[in-house]
């Protein structure tokens, strides 16, 4: 699959909405808007353009888009929080791309509705892809969607403060070994206290899920970045050398525990880039996404880059 069929985000400006160019401008068209959930359901992503909207003229912006925003409770990407359940993007080097993605598809639930805010545009690249999730799966070939039918088993290794990957407390936002039981036990996942004081979570999950809404089937797994070939030839041959796979910070395998070929996770992650429309970044820019009908990710970059991420039920 080569292209995207025609499907991209739809674009809002002042002008498209009768709104004034602010963000106080953009809070009143939101808070008098009967029809915003419709429209994400209907065109997948939504763009906010040219409204101005600063770090710190945010938050009624927010409160307008996310309806009820979420901490990032179980995330295992690298991010800072700055704010009430707002977060940095993935805090991975500039120059590697970030592979596309549903926010969260590994675990028990999932946000339904992400928000990415540019603060500072890069110098050059950085933009955020984003690929139809329906049309990621119909681009896979019959052979791999048949081999994840029975689902993907993940495995996470999280430390207690010091090693490879995120520590626990980062994770679950707490350092009280009870909160994250109670967390994981309501998850269907398993999980063990390892005797060096870090936590090890077994997890079962689909390969696919379904719209609530349209009921379209969609490609909602993380398999390709958690299996060791994503990492790269050098990266993952080098890291086999000093611990086994499943020792890893986070590794997957089918649900049965047979491992997924490498040539199967290369295939789901370069056909959803290929698939991918660029959202370019511009100060002030907003970006609304239906996490489930929408896969993201992020293309390497120049120049200082500050985008801000929150999220929704």
């Amino acid at each position: 699959m080569t292209d995207h069929q025609g499907w991209q985000p739809l674009e809002l400006s002042p002008a498209s909405v009768g709104a004034t160019a602010s963000a106080e401008g953009l809070a009143a068209y939101l808070s008098s808007t009967t029809d915003l959930d419709a429209l994400l359901v209907k065109e997948k992503a939504l763009v906010f353009r040219d409204f101005r909207v600063t770090e710190d003229t945010l938050e009624p912006i927010m409160d307008g888009l996310l309806p009820n925003r979420l901490a990032y409770v179980h995330g295992n990407s690298p991010r800072t929080k700055v704010g009430r359940n707002v977060y940095t993007s993935t805090e991975y080097p500039p120059e590697f791309t970030i592979s596309m993605h549903n926010e969260l598809s590994y675990a028990h639930q999932w946000p339904a509705r992400l928000l990415f805010f540019c603060a500072t545009a890069p110098e050059t690249g950085g933009a955020t892809p984003v690929v139809d999730a329906r049309l990621w799966l119909e681009s896979l070939d019959d052979d791999v969607r048949e081999a994840y039918a029975g689902g993907v088993r993940y495995t996470q290794n999280l430390h207690d403060g010091f090693g490879l990957g995120k520590s626990w407390q980062d994770t679950f936002e707490t350092d009280d070994r009870a909160e994250v039981e109670e967390f994981l036990a309501a998850t269907e996942a398993t999980w063990q206290w390892r005797r060096d004081g870090g936590l090890r979570i077994t997890q079962q999950r689909p390969a696919t899920t379904r719209h609530p809404v349209t009921g379209d089937e969609v490609w909602f797994n993380q398999s390709d970045q958690w299996h060791p070939a994503a990492l790269g030839d050098d990266t993952a041959a080098e890291l086999a050398k000093v611990m086994p796979a499943d020792e890893l910070p986070q590794s997957v395998s089918f649900a049965d525990g047979s491992p997924i070929p490498a040539d199967h996770v290369i295939q789901v992650r370069d056909r959803a880039l290929a698939a991918a429309v660029d959202v370019n970044w511009r100060q002030g820019d907003l970006l609304l996404i239906d996490n489930v009908l929408v896969g993201h990710g992020r293309r390497p970059f120049t120049g200082p880059r500050r985008v801000l991420v929150a999220m929704s039920n």
